[in-house]
């Protein structure tokens, strides 16, 4: 069973990430389960907290839901979960995922964009956690990858062909080309990215990344599928292996 993480405020491109969960499934049996992350009601009543949980759903909110659910109800091999959740943490999240059996996290751009800092760090967490995250591009109508560039990064400690075995076991995609790193000399290699990944038909960039320190920054540094418009699956790095699902 694999089962997909898709934390949201329920904006369009959750449909997406919904439509994507679904392609990865590879027609096995799945849960989808839907993250609305809110503050804990800062009270001691009883009462008080209970009020501020029943908050409801806007009209677009809940249209976005049905649709969802829509997908889902004809995806015969498929099930959709709502999980509201009133404050994270790492070991929060990190059980989210163990009860679940989450295979991989599925991070939309408006999310990624939400200005509350419980949704920021909800984002950082996640990075922190050995769980895949795929992580959107802004083309809402692309949920379908098939071919994929690799960017290796200078101190990896794992080989592209562990990678592509990682992706070939886990997932619908395989790597038709490599790069280095180009964080740092992002305008001089624009160029040659752009040649191949319109040689080779990329749609979608691999990436393996290791633990952070969290930080809040008012400016937001831009990201790789944010430069290139195209998703980027980010698999966590540890002892020289991804996170094997």
């Amino acid at each position: 069973m694999k089962n997909f993480l898709i934390p949201t405020t329920l904006k369009d491109d959750t449909i997406c990430a919904v439509k994507s969960a679904v392609n990865q499934a590879k027609n096995t049996d799945a849960e989808i389960i839907l993250v609305l992350v809110s503050e804990a009601p800062d009270t001691f009543s009883s009462s008080s907290f209970l009020r501020e949980m029943r908050s409801g759903l806007t009209r677009s909110q809940e249209e976005v839901l049905e649709t969802c659910r829509y997908i889902i109800d004809h995806t015969p091999n498929c099930k959709l979960k709502v999980h509201n959740q009133y404050g994270i943490s790492a070991p929060i999240l990190k059980r989210i995922i163990e009860v679940f059996a989450v295979k991989l996290v599925i991070l939309t751009h408006s999310y990624k964009q939400e200005t509350k800092k419980i949704h920021q760090y909800f984002v950082q967490l996640a990075g922190n956690q050995k769980c895949p995250i795929l992580h959107l591009s802004t083309e809402i109508n692309k949920d379908v990858f098939t071919k994929a560039l690799y960017i290796e990064n200078a101190d990896a400690s794992i080989h592209v062909k562990d990678v592509q075995q990682f992706l070939s076991d886990n997932f619908s995609f395989e790597i038709v080309s490599q790069t280095s790193n180009f964080d740092d000399n992002y305008e001089n290699a624009a160029p040659f990215l752009s040649e191949a990944i319109s040689k080779h038909n990329i749609d979608m960039l691999v990436e393996t990344r290791k633990g952070e320190k969290i930080k809040f920054k008012k400016i937001k540094k831009e990201n790789i599928n944010e430069k290139l418009g195209l998703p980027v699956l980010s698999l966590y790095e540890e002892m020289g292996k991804p996170f094997v699902c």
